[in-house]
């Protein structure tokens, strides 16, 4: 390796970055401290959405690269979504002026550089600065990321998960923090005590924690975070009239004060999308790519169940089109098993003033591929706008580690005007449909009785609702079905979905006869799972007519539907309102 020349260096990165598909330019390789623009860098766009991490210490030009690779991106016709933090990224809307400084810098790698605006549209969380508001439903949101942004621990979080679970069983939507409270204090009251004591694993004292936990995220402003009308991730899709891709920039001006809330929500995002989107199999083009700035806030203290969920989250979503780019400052901040699963690696330069700088830098140089460069003095060395970069090629192997002088953006690298986000933001087409919050009748209204429409009978097919007139409320008959044969079927239910994941079932067991004076059978919170496919809510279906009879097959069929929605909302425990 040290034997080699600089030619036969250099000879090294044209052969491994010559590409046959389309591609993200992303600058010239810098051989023996010499740059060379004949020698280009570049990342194949059919392997976006094997993910991918942008790293560096602060300062070192992250952002420039996202915004650069987000301008490539869209001109191929690939939507892309940032995580707007610093409100950096909003000047893709404006173009750049050329300047002498810059031209030298284009000319030196190659780069036929000129100023150009791209489509953009401005996304605000809750409306909390100058966007289109982005709210989620409770419902939507699930047990595990709201757990997260709660801070709850292990047993409180599966807690929360039997609350869902109940609120899901008994028609109850949770739409806003008002809703899930009300659910809650319906079940510590002495009107809810049968229900609370019917889910098993519920005490009164932890509710009670979990109620106060909402209260205090009420205090703190974040209802306006939860509510009606739900984005729909499907607007993360989209291009504009001439095929551009559009680039979506999410931004929180209030970050400090709420980051594990913004991070949260951006896996929120990845997760309604992984739900959403079908199988696609190796595209020539993502569908979408996802930029996941300050990735080290997700991590941060999560629960095993959050980990977990990311890990499939990154690991599954790839087969649907869609490539992550963790943003971060070290490799250290992301988990092993996720960092596995990021072929694409652009790292800028690091700095090792203390001792535990010095075992980022040796973790760092640790995932690269071995290279005819010395990366712990490349690292150190690089200046700004300078990575060292290895992608994944057509043919999945590795690209030669390759010391980058990075391309330059075509768009401000900075804010844009205040007043042409704010004429951006009032021409979109998504100002109607989200801009304004509606509070629509929900478990609140429906346990309260405050404003609640007549709801009628339950729906064919539904849960009855708590306390409609003339139906029977949470844990009572009501099904259609008579109670034994329907004992039956949830019995047996839950034992072949025991027998198929390998764990506690997620239904519930039966309610004790009042009759009969036994005691509730205990019962386990149901525990995450991976969304099921069609196949095996189709095998259960058979299996279970066949163990009941022919008569119960459509009953046992809706039923094993029914079975799949729960499933689905293992991921993260999320479960879109459109979608059910």
């Amino acid at each position: 390796m040290a034997n080699k020349t600089t030619a036969e260096k250099l000879a090294t990165i044209q052969k491994g970055y010559t590409l046959e598909g389309a591609t993200i330019e992303l600058g010239a390789a810098i051989v023996d401290g010499e740059l060379h623009k004949e020698a280009q860098v570049r990342l194949p766009l059919a392997m976006m959405n094997r993910h991918g991490l942008v790293a560096g210490a602060t300062g070192t030009g992250k952002t420039v690269t996202l915004h650069m690779m987000a301008e490539q991106l869209s001109a191929a016709g690939v939507p892309v979504f940032l995580a707007d933090i610093k409100g950096d990224l909003s000047g893709l809307a404006t173009a750049a002026a050329g300047s002498e400084k810059l031209k030298a810098r284009t000319d030196s790698i190659g780069q036929a550089w000129a100023g150009k605006t791209f489509p953009v549209e401005f996304l605000a969380l809750g409306g909390d600065g100058n966007g289109i508001p982005v709210r989620a439903t409770i419902t939507s949101f699930g047990p595990i990321l709201l757990s997260r942004v709660m801070e709850l621990n292990d047993t409180q979080e599966s807690s929360l998960q039997l609350v869902f679970h109940f609120a899901d069983k008994n028609n109850l939507e949770l739409i806003d923090l008002k809703d899930l409270r009300a659910v809650i204090q319906f079940l510590t009251s002495d009107e809810g005590k049968d229900e609370l004591e019917e889910l098993g694993g519920l005490s009164k004292a932890t509710a009670g924690v979990i109620l106060r936990e909402l209260v205090n995220l009420e205090a703190q402003g974040l209802e306006r975070f939860f509510g009606e009308p739900e984005f729909d991730t499907a607007e993360l899709l989209r291009t504009a009239p001439d095929g551009r891709g559009v680039i979506t920039c999410l931004e929180l001006p209030t970050l400090q004060t709420k980051p594990m809330l913004f991070s949260t929500f951006l896996m929120w995002l990845l997760a309604d999308l992984f739900e959403d989107l079908p199988e696609a199999g190796d595209l020539d083009k993502p569908k979408l790519v996802f930029f996941l700035d300050e990735a080290h806030l997700l991590f941060n203290g999560a629960s095993k169940a959050f980990l977990n969920a990311i890990t499939t989250t990154v690991r599954l979503i790839r087969s649907k089109g869609v490539g992550i780019f963790f943003v971060t400052q070290t490799p250290k901040d992301v988990p092993a098993d996720v960092l596995g699963q990021l072929a694409n690696r652009i790292q800028h330069a690091l700095r090792a003033f203390t001792p535990e700088d010095a075992k980022a830098l040796k973790a760092t140089v640790s995932t690269f591929p071995m290279s005819d460069y010395d990366l712990e003095e490349t690292l150190t060395s690089a200046g700004i706008g300078e990575a060292v970069i290895t992608v994944m090629n057509e043919k999945g192997a590795p690209t030669p580690v390759a010391h980058t002088r990075l391309r330059a953006p075509e768009s401000v690298m900075g804010p844009s005007a205040e007043e042409l986000i704010k004429s951006t933001v009032g021409g979109s087409a998504l100002l109607a449909k989200y801009g304004t919050a509606v509070d629509n009748v929900s478990a609140y209204e429906k346990l309260t009785g405050k404003g609640a429409a007549p709801t009628g009978g339950a729906a064919p097919g539904e849960p009855p609702v708590p306390g409609t007139s003339g139906q029977p409320g949470p844990g009572q008959a009501g099904s259609g079905q008579p109670r034994s044969v329907q004992a039956d079927v949830d019995a047996e239910a839950r034992r072949i979905e025991e027998e198929i994941l390998g764990r506690p079932s997620s239904r519930p067991a039966p309610a004790p006869d009042r009759g009969t004076g036994s005691d509730a059978p205990s019962r386990r919170a149901p525990e995450p799972a991976a969304p099921a496919g069609g196949g095996m809510v189709g095998d259960l279906a058979g299996a279970l007519g066949g163990a009941l009879g022919g008569g119960l097959k459509s009953m046992v069929r809706s039923l094993g539907t029914q079975l799949g929605r729960e499933l689905l909302r293992g991921v993260f425990g999320t479960s879109s309102r459109r979608r059910r």
